[in-house]
């Protein structure tokens, strides 16, 4: 990512980040240089695409083939009612587009499958997966993995979520390799195991938390403040108002 100069508007709209030790005007300038590719314009990807154009990523990459619909507004809260029957993409992009002005917004409507993730990926630094299916959530992580690009990753049901970090081509302090995806969960459940959100409901509000925390993770990334969910699967109980933390490390492949 090459550094590019903020202007003097975009000084003053990032003020709260350049007095940030951690971040800085250098981190800031690395933010405007990062294309970040979002996966999902819904409930994980509204938060995650509203934070990170509020925090200045020059370039956000939308891929998503849906429209949106009523029972959408629960919690994706990115569209409005007048945005009902749009595709996602178009709601999406415009409500960036009123965040913050000095974001380009790329529009990807179609849906990531297994022709097109290479292509789509090759495109940008970091990608956030706010998908709802295993399915997209594992052609996501393979791709990122064989391509090296981060991946932010994230699951929510019902009350709760968990999210991580992957960079599985790095190694660790230790010198230990990185762990992926496929460490963490091997293989996809058998179709109809799990729940999708129609079927077993999911509160609005929890997709904000874990969106919110994969945009957090993301910045982190990019500025190289403090320490991301690297080998760490964080998890959230919305009901308990808990977080818990565990390791995990790579399997012998």
């Amino acid at each position: 990512m090459s550094k590019q100069p903020l202007n003097a508007e975009e000084i003053q709209r990032y003020a709260r980040h350049i007095i940030l030790p951690e971040i800085g005007g250098a981190g800031q300038q690395a933010l405007k240089a990062a294309r970040v590719l979002v996966i999902g314009a819904g409930g994980l990807g509204a938060p995650v695409l509203q934070y990170l154009a509020g925090a200045g990523v020059g370039t956000l990459g939308i891929v998503d083939d849906d429209t949106v619909s009523l029972s959408n507004l629960q919690r994706q809260v990115i569209h409005g009612t007048p945005d009902i029957g749009r595709t996602k993409a178009d709601s999406a992009t415009d409500a960036l587009q009123r965040i913050n002005p000095h974001v380009d917004v790329i529009r990807h409507v179609e849906r990531l499958e297994a022709a097109n993730a290479d292509t789509l990926f090759s495109a940008y630094d970091i990608v956030v997966d706010g998908s709802d299916n295993f399915t997209t959530r594992y052609l996501a992580a393979d791709t990122a993995e064989r391509l090296e690009i981060t991946l932010v990753t994230a699951a929510v049901g019902r009350f709760d979520g968990a999210l991580t970090v992957l960079q599985p081509w790095k190694k660790a302090a230790d010198g230990r390799q990185n762990p992926g995806y496929r460490d963490l969960f091997p293989e996809p459940p058998p179709p109809g195991v799990v729940p999708s959100c129609a079927e077993a409901g999911i509160v609005g509000a929890l997709t904000g938390v874990i969106g919110t925390l994969q945009a957090m993770e993301g910045i982190k990334v990019i500025t190289g403040a403090g320490e991301p969910l690297i080998g760490r699967l964080l998890m959230y109980d919305g009901l308990a108002a808990r977080f818990e933390t565990i390791k995990y490390s790579r399997r012998t492949r």
